[in-house]
């Protein structure tokens, strides 16, 4: 079977032993985020997405063995495994290429095949297969058909036998793995996607619009229009099909089946050929071909997701500070609750600025009141219903006290999700449903982070298709992208809830309630080495989650910092040599930029940890996220009736598919960027331009209030 490390290694450019002793610590339980994180010197610093790489193809390759041992085994046991046949499928690297050597043995249901075999026509199909100049020849394929004439048998005529003979060989060419493969790789290179808008749909009435009359290449399409094809047939809005020249498909077959055949049977082959490939060849390799573009665009557009969704995950926090946070509305008013410098829920007033003048009076004093109480540094505010009426109505509040806090528009995708779940129930049982999105709101604000890995990514809004993609494979890859957050940031363990801990580098759901527990019994955690007395929390967990957890002001300096433990003695060892205490880390870290850390290699530490070390000591407990930036509206621009074309306007980026960018300006619908439209140069993906949450400035190009599209430009502003 296959050497699956050495294959690895050469078709991921990496050294044997990255890929030996990266593959062990998977097996041991390492995690991801600690082996690029803490095991650089055993994989020669492979990072996160090279170790992801390698596990998703270690995860496929070794699937494929498997398979490929359940197909041996079933194949020998019909005693039709030839070496021939071992050795292709035993070199086979595709789990495509796998099941089509499969294809002629695997069971099937009864077919006209089948049914022609039980009349017992197998051997005139094996005699007609033989024909060729060197046997001899009959004066007609009826004349040896004639012999197979069986009242008993259900074979009444001439003809019949041919046709059952016809039907075995016709099956026999739709399974050869060679034929699939080449008409597959034909419909793939030369096949054309073709759509057609239903005639249910006049025109101007569907979100298909641009796919009413649609051709292009099946190589050339892109992930976003195979996906919105796949959409639109699903909810029956359109049709499509995938044309090709199918004369030139047959004309193959007959190069390959008939070259050798005599002129007595060739006719009875090009028909048998062209029924093979109506019947038996040409849905299923069509299907293939669309599930292979589709499984491709899945992959593409769950790429994208991650991207954003890290993007976003990585939000710049605006501080712990004290918070107000306002879930707008017209008709049920708007919900406004206070948090204090942790998240920690205090308050909470339902106001009405937006009904009759006394209303807002009265809300005006409410919220000035609450600043005032609670020394509110931070306003947010959510981005839905509302939301630029009410951003209007706090800045007129704010214009009348001396100390302002900052005011920012939040986007509230998933809020009303969160509130709803098990996870808010638990956390403000006695608080309503609109209260717990109000607090959620002022939490994304203070650390996006902590707040967001409490929703489902699917619900925040950032992705592409992210309903119509393989959801297996979308929860894996967002998941892995949280972790990959998480532990990047690292994690306050005196502060952190259980949902955020869960996505801690060797944290399980249950320890992470375990800590939670401990915490709220025993009080705050003075150093690392108390998650030790946690329960379920072993020695393994410890090693693969210690260093991402931090500790501000406890036992040890160090414990704020992503330094492991298992690194504090070589810290220690080099504070003593240069006279300084572990307290001023940041002495430590002057003082070791002069010196040779190479002093310090030992058998587990190398220079890459010792670098690292120095980071760390340079910045103890610093957070590795920007710098906080908010977009700013333009006052009066509250509608997508308000916004005129040549307009220049601030955003904050929303969302980036293949095909553009989204943004907020503040009229409750995001507007387009087209990907033509972000740069003064050719952009052949648009994650390489901007980024979801970036602040830009855009200019308006188009208002289509019917529809509710807004077509913005980055370029025209630089021209």
């Amino acid at each position: 079977m296959l050497n699956i490390p050495q294959l690895l290694a050469a078709e991921l450019d990496l050294k044997p032993y990255q890929v030996q002793n990266a593959l062990e610590l998977l097996a041991e339980g390492a995690t991801i985020p600690f082996i690029a994180r803490y095991r650089k010197e055993r994989t020669n610093e492979m990072n996160e997405v090279q170790l992801r790489d390698l596990a998703d193809r270690y995860t496929y390759l070794t699937e494929l063995e498997e398979r490929k041992s359940v197909i041996l085994n079933a194949i020998a046991e019909q005693g039709k495994l030839t070496d021939e046949l071992k050795a292709k499928i035993t070199l086979c690297l595709q789990k495509t290429e796998l099941e089509d050597l499969y294809l002629p043995y695997r069971p099937k249901r009864r077919t006209r095949a089948t049914i022609a075999r039980e009349k017992g026509l197998e051997p005139l199909a094996n005699f007609i297969k033989s024909l060729n100049i060197k046997n001899a020849v009959p004066a007609s394929l009826e004349e040896e058909a004639a012999k197979y004439i069986s009242e008993a048998q259900q074979v009444k005529t001439p003809q019949e036998a041919l046709k059952g003979a016809a039907d075995i060989l016709a099956e026999e060419v739709a399974e050869k793995a060679e034929l699939r493969a080449y008409i597959r790789d034909y419909l793939l290179e030369e096949g054309v996607f073709i759509s057609r808008i239903k005639d249910d749909y006049p025109e101007g009435t569907t979100k298909f619009e641009m796919y009413r009359n649609y051709q292009i290449k099946v190589r050339n399409i892109a992930p976003h229009n195979m996906l919105a094809l796949c959409r639109g047939e699903t909810e029956k809005v359109l049709n499509f099909e995938i044309a090709f020249d199918e004369d030139i498909v047959l004309s193959y077959l007959e190069s390959q089946e008939i070259k050798t055949k005599i002129r007595i049977i060739r006719d009875f082959y090009q028909v048998m050929l062209k029924d093979a490939f109506n019947r038996l060849m040409k849905a299923s390799l069509i299907g293939e071909v669309i599930s292979q573009k589709k499984t491709y665009a899945d992959i593409e557009s769950i790429k994208t997701f991650e991207t954003n969704m890290r993007e976003l995950l990585l939000s710049a926090p605006a501080g712990m500070k004290p918070t107000l946070a306002i879930d707008p509305g017209f008709r049920t008013g708007c919900k406004v609750a206070v948090l204090d410098q942790t998240g920690k829920f205090l308050e909470y007033q339902a106001v009405f600025p937006h009904q009759a003048a006394e209303q807002r009076t009265k809300a005006a004093q409410t919220i000035k009141n609450l600043i005032e109480k609670y020394q509110v540094e931070l306003i947010a505010i959510g981005n839905g219903t509302a939301s630029r009426e009410t951003d209007e109505f706090v800045l007129q509040v704010l214009q009348t006290i001396d100390r302002q806090p900052i005011k920012v528009m939040v986007n509230e995708s998933g809020a009303s999700i969160y509130s709803a779940s098990k996870v808010a129930l638990e956390e403000f049982p006695d608080l309503d449903i609109t209260v717990r999105g109000a607090i959620s709101i002022g939490r994304r604000l203070q650390d996006p982070l902590a707040e967001l890995v409490k929703i489902d990514p699917k619900s925040i809004g950032v992705g592409q298709y992210q309903h119509d993609v393989d959801q297996k494979l979308l929860k894996k890859k967002l998941d892995e992208t949280v972790e990959s957050c998480v532990n990047y940031v690292g994690v306050d363990l005196n502060t952190a809830s259980k949902e955020l801990l869960t996505f801690v580098s060797g944290i399980t759901a249950a320890v992470a309630n375990n800590i939670v527990a401990y915490r709220n019994q025993h009080g705050a955690f003075k150093n690392r080495r108390q998650l030790l007395k946690v329960a379920k929390l072993g020695p393994k967990a410890f090693e693969q989650a210690a260093g991402f957890l931090r500790i501000r002001g406890g036992d040890n300096p160090l414990d704020n910092t992503a330094v492991h433990p298992e690194s504090y003695s070589v810290v220690e060892a080099i504070a003593s040599d240069l006279n300084v205490s572990l307290n001023q880390v940041t002495q430590i870290a002057e003082k070791l930029k002069k010196t040779n850390l190479k002093k310090y290699v030992t058998d587990n530490v190398g220079e890459p940890t010792l670098h690292d070390i120095l980071s760390e000591l340079e910045k103890p407990g610093r957070d590795p996220r920007a710098e906080f930036k908010y977009a700013t509206f333009k006052e009066g621009i509250k509608e997508i009736s308000d916004l005129q074309v040549g307009m220049e306007l601030e955003g904050s980026v929303t969302n980036v598919a293949n095909f553009g960018a989204f943004v907020d300006i503040g009229v409750h619908q995001d507007g387009l960027v087209h990907i033509s439209q972000l740069a003064d140069r050719f952009v052949d993906d648009p994650k390489k331009v901007v980024k979801v949450g970036q602040v830009v400035k855009v200019k308006v190009l188009e208002v289509n209030e019917k529809l509710k599209r807004i077509s913005l430009s980055m370029k025209a502003l630089k021209q």
